[in-house]
């Protein structure tokens, strides 16, 4: 008896097969294969991080374990780790770079209401800009150097606040300084760019400006510049001072020519004062502080795919092999993140997560499956056994 599609073959549904197709046409992804293509790839893949496998023995046993399922997950054979292994050497990982842009553009659309918590509405997007470390073994990565005993490569991300969907991701060895992303980094008029002071570069930050994009920084230490004018500001918000100010010095002077904004915050739980830097000068300063929080939002990203996505351990050696994981973990967190929203489901994305990890195979509604909404379940009667009235 068919009891309907399993919890994977749904979940496959919402991946846009169509504009997979043309990008795997376009990078010739499929030519002269004939034990794998692309869409199994991507299937067995998104299987090893749902299910959080992290060898190609693991998967080719737990998928063994279940030959009878296999074609309703769309795999047409069983699934050798050698093929495996071949074919994340050798196909492109720029296919899975450009499918896991396509499901980020979607996405972002479905998280464009996404409220920010701020004082005041913003109307473009607020996007939070840093790098996370994920370090490898130097004998096994040395084409990802980083130091002299060890390999690492660089996520540098730029993350839709909103929903907390990345929206950029550069995939770097680990000596790429994180402010060199700017030179690659997508710039999108009125929206505002969050960063720490790694990428405090005036030449850079000048180029975002001339682009119509805001920005907020904080201030180095030996941040050097004279105050033109002064803001009234209210001390019980936490600001301490609200200033325009020019640059001090030849070069940076003349790397950033215009005047900066220049807020002064203090902490009120720790006392700490903090500076910020912006070209923005309409929000009001405690919004500027209230952004810079939000910027925390994109380590706690980071924090969360090392826990729940297999980007720690990796299926090959190569660069095309790493790449590969990683852009095919992104497309799976992204794909549960559009089916969180599209089904309108409560759970949080660890939830959906941890309840598709141990029943991908389970043929049961995707909708009711990822819901988490308490009930009660009452004893199926016995009909054998006596009703026995007035006790």
């Amino acid at each position: 008896m068919n009891l309907g599609k399993t919890l994977f073959a749904q979940l496959m549904e919402f991946v846009p097969w169509t504009s997979f197709a043309r990008i795997v046409a376009r990078y010739s992804g499929d030519a002269r294969v004939s034990a794998l293509p692309s869409t199994e790839h991507f299937r067995i893949m998104a299987y090893a991080q749902l299910t959080w496998r992290e060898s190609l023995r693991d998967i080719e046993a737990t998928l063994g374990a279940n030959p009878a399922k296999l074609y309703a997950m769309g795999l047409r054979q069983a699934v050798r780790r050698s093929t495996l292994a071949d074919a994340n050497e050798r196909r492109d990982w720029r296919i899975w770079a450009d499918f896991a842009a396509v499901l980020i553009r979607r996405a972002n659309k479905l998280y464009a209401d996404e409220p920010l918590g701020l004082d005041v509405n913003i109307a473009g997007n607020v996007y939070a800009l840093d790098s996370s470390t994920v370090d490898l073994c130097l004998s096994l990565f040395d084409w990802a150097p980083f130091r002299s005993t060890k390999a690492a490569i660089k996520l540098h991300t730029l993350l839709d606040l909103r929903g907390s969907i990345p929206s950029f991701i550069h995939i770097s060895d680990g000596k790429v300084a994180d402010v060199n992303v700017l030179d690659i980094l997508p710039l999108e008029a009125g929206a505002f760019y969050i960063m720490d002071r790694g990428y405090l570069d005036f030449a850079r930050l000048y180029t975002m400006h001339q682009g119509g994009a805001f920005f907020v920084t904080r201030a180095k230490s030996n941040f050097n510049a004279r105050r033109v004018y002064s803001s009234t500001v209210d001390k019980t918000t936490g600001v301490v001072c609200d200033q325009l100010v020019a640059l001090n010095g030849h070069y940076v002077a003349r790397d950033y020519p215009e005047q900066l904004r220049r807020v002064r915050f203090k902490e009120p739980s720790t006392g700490k004062s903090l500076i910020f830097l912006t070209n923005n000068t309409t929000l009001p300063a405690p919004v500027i502080a209230q952004l810079y929080k939000n910027r925390w939002q994109v380590e706690l990203f980071f924090k969360w795919i090392k826990q729940h996505l297999r980007i720690k351990r990796f299926l090959g050696n190569s660069e095309n092999a790493v790449k590969t994981q990683v852009w095919c973990a992104i497309a799976t967190y992204v794909l549960i993140a559009i089916v969180k929203k599209e089904l309108q489901l409560k759970s949080s994305l660890y939830t959906c997560l941890q309840i598709l990890s141990v029943s991908v195979f389970e043929k049961t509604l995707i909708s009711c499956a990822l819901q988490t909404d308490d009930y009660k379940t009452q004893p199926p009667p016995d009909a054998n056994q006596l009703i026995l009235l007035g006790f």
